[in-house]
């Protein structure tokens, strides 16, 4: 990742899904939150409920590796927390590369040059 760093603090979390705007489909919830610092932070949330570790994590992986190939279409200095569902646990790499771009669009923070090639 390139452009951006990982959230990692509990006070940063906090802090966009309270005063942040979010968006959801059917696998995750995307929250985000402008943050001044030219550079996006990108937070990853899987609870318990949605399996167990080992699924837990595969999620996690799918979408940090979804959004690490796709960084460049994603316009810089936002802080976003993207939040799994339940049906997120036999998500395929593709439709999570899907869904987070869809989430991306929804919020209008992907460059527009980069949407038309898709």
């Amino acid at each position: 990742m390139d452009f951006s760093e990982s959230l990692k603090k509990n006070r940063d979390f906090q802090n966009v899904y309270k005063r942040g705007t979010s968006y959801a489909n059917r696998y995750f919830v995307m929250y985000i939150l402008e943050n001044g610092l030219g550079k996006n932070r990108i937070g990853i949330s899987v609870s318990k409920k949605v399996g167990n570790s080992v699924v837990r994590h595969r999620i996690c992986r799918l979408v940090r590796e979804s959004y690490r190939l796709q960084e460049g279409m994603f316009h810089s200095g936002w802080d976003i927390v993207i939040v799994a569902r339940v049906r997120a646990k036999d998500v395929t790499y593709h439709q999570t590369e899907s869904a987070v771009l869809h989430l991306g669009g929804l919020h209008r923070i992907l460059v527009p040059d980069h949407v038309s090639e898709s």
